[in-house]
């Protein structure tokens, strides 16, 4: 995927959030084509909570607001705190995300794997 506002994922560290393997193949193929660092692909909030113990240097978060039956807050908090640039990916609609985490960007799905990489690529980008 050539396209230049890509350009701010390169060498950039993203973790990639998704319990549907497929869809988070396809994440991790446009991220990598962009020249970003996936880190994972992770299918729980547990292994996205090991991982950010492990993984001190993290520039983006694609993530999934629902693994496998349990919601992806844990691990947002966790971002957040850290200062994180993130995206969630829900299929919820915009009164199911709680109060506290609304401002943060947010693709419905089913939403485009394009799509998805440019909105990270945004966030990382005001952060440089």
């Amino acid at each position: 995927m050539t396209d230049s506002s890509l350009a701010s994922l390169q060498d950039r560290r993203v973790l990639v959030a998704e319990d549907e393997y497929m869809i988070a193949e396809e994440i991790v193929e446009a991220l990598v084509d962009a020249g970003a660092v996936v880190l994972g692909p992770v299918s729980t909030v547990g292994e996205a909570l090991d991982l950010l113990v492990a993984e001190n240097e993290i520039h983006g978060a694609l993530l999934d607001v629902n693994l496998v039956g349990r919601t992806i807050w844990p691990v947002v908090d966790v971002l957040l705190a850290r200062g994180v640039p993130m995206v969630l990916a829900t299929g919820y609609e915009a009164s199911a995300i709680p109060p506290v985490y609304i401002h943060l960007p947010r693709c419905e799905k089913p939403v485009g794997i394009r799509d998805l990489t440019r909105a990270i690529a945004r966030q990382i980008a005001k952060l440089k």
